[in-house]
């Protein structure tokens, strides 16, 4: 992993072979995932359908068209909360939330931090672990 920072900011690259989310829980950083672009493969979209994640596959290189989420404190450490959307060859788009992938050629990440803010994560009735965020 690249990176450099600017404040609270970081851009950030990952390398081939690197994974997602497991990178972004490792920065030792808070903040929104506000953009970011590359090549996965061994993605592993998920679909909440009320009781868990309904996932997908895909094996094969896509193209990270869109990537955005947060990265913020459970009751077991960090949560990494990502959506995404890639492209395969041909243009067909995919997206969902990101479970895992693993980075082919390169990804590039910014990540805003927000000096003030706690992003805490909660569980609830729902099963998902909701966002309370709350001023430091």
């Amino acid at each position: 992993m690249l990176k450099a920072q600017s404040g609270e900011n970081l851009m950030v690259r990952l390398q081939d072979g690197e994974r997602l989310p497991e990178a972004l829980r490792e920065l030792g950083a808070f903040g929104v995932v506000v953009c970011g672009v590359g090549m996965l493969r061994d993605v592993v979209l998920g679909f909440w359908d009320g009781k868990g994640y309904r996932e997908e596959r895909i094996a094969e290189p896509v193209e990270l068209l869109s990537l955005q989420g947060n990265i913020g404190e459970g009751p077991e450490g960090v949560v990494v909360h990502l959506h995404v959307v890639v492209g395969r060859e041909g243009g067909e788009a995919l997206g969902g939330h990101l479970l895992s992938a693993t980075v082919h050629n390169t990804a590039e990440l910014a990540v805003f931090g927000l000096p003030g803010v706690r992003l805490l994560r909660r569980p609830e009735p729902t099963g998902l672990l909701g966002l309370y965020p709350e001023e430091t």
